[in-house]
């Protein structure tokens, strides 16, 4: 007896088990570097965690009012912090003041006038080379032009005029992709309703991406504040209190940084543990800070 194919064709289809295009196969592969992704990911955070934790256990119970509030004195066996928590706000000011408006202006210029060539990569090429100079030649190039030859010496001044030029580039970068995000449409809207390019930028791309050129900023503090080696050869190591304050940035001064290196350079490791649980501390509200701006941003 002879089947029909047509007639059998329908049964043999209806044996079969529907192939889906949604399912995974699983592969030991797959699996073995998922294992190997989550044991990376487990023993980076809690390396990250005990290196906290230690310095917050050592360093804690070292901060008290005193030290916060005090001058170091050999007479007194006193080793107060006070001189380089001022030291350090200074150059948090000081650097601020001056790299953010030029920072942002060569962002706009570089996103919003400049003609794209060559010219224009070879200043975004040299401005992400700048960032990834070690912080050593900085404090190098600070020390002959800003020390010697402008005659600066050994003062704040000259250790902010040194991080202007290492946080420009963080600057830079972080307020032009800030400039890209916002739709071309905008200005082509702006323009199209006869507003010049200026307060195109001044009214809609600047209040757009201010939440970028916060973070930059934000981002340039944590680089502050961190930062010793480049402030050892410009800003000194010296720890008075300012007697006037408008004059204290032509004086010498060691912040928070430099004075756990002079510190922990001397063996008096309870005291640089103090002073490095208030950098963490600072640190970590930095990097908070970054991530409520980050997110007021997207949403």
């Amino acid at each position: 007896m002879t089947v029909n194919p047509s007639v059998a064709a329908p049964y043999a289809l209806a044996d079969r088990r529907p192939i889906s295009i949604t399912a995974k196969k699983v592969r030991v592969f797959d699996i073995v570097m998922k294992g190997l992704s989550l044991l990376a990911g487990g023993v980076t955070v809690c390396l990250t965690l005990s290196l906290l934790g230690y310095i917050l256990a050592k360093g804690l119970p070292q901060v008290d009012w005193a030290f916060l509030s005090t001058v170091p004195s050999t007479l007194q066996k006193t080793y107060g912090i006070l001189p380089n928590i001022i030291n350090t706000v200074y150059m948090i000011v000081l650097t601020l003041v001056i790299a953010t408006p030029l920072g942002i202006g060569a962002a706009i210029y570089l996103n919003e006038y400049a003609k794209k060539g060559k010219l224009t990569k070879a200043i975004e090429f040299t401005t992400e080379a700048l960032a990834g100079i070690p912080s050593i030649i900085y404090g190098l190039f600070g020390t002959m032009f800003f020390c010697n030859m402008m005659g600066m010496g050994y003062s704040i001044i000259a250790g902010a005029l040194t991080l202007t030029i290492m946080v420009l580039p963080t600057i830079i970068r972080t307020t032009q992709e800030a400039l890209r995000t916002v739709p071309q449409g905008y200005r082509e809207g702006a323009a199209g309703l006869g507003a010049t390019k200026w307060h195109m930028i001044r009214t809609i791309l600047l209040p757009c991406c201010m939440s970028g050129i916060v973070t930059s900023v934000i981002l340039s503090v944590g680089r502050i504040v961190g930062e010793s080696a480049a402030l050892i050869f410009t800003a000194g190591i010296a720890t008075n209190l300012p007697k006037n304050l408008l004059g204290h940035a032509a004086n010498s001064g060691a912040t928070l940084t430099v004075q756990l290196y002079q510190y922990a350079e001397r063996g008096q490791n309870d005291v640089s543990f103090g002073i490095a649980a208030i950098l963490v501390l600072i640190v970590l509200g930095i990097n908070l800070l970054t991530r409520l701006t980050v997110r007021a941003k997207k949403q």
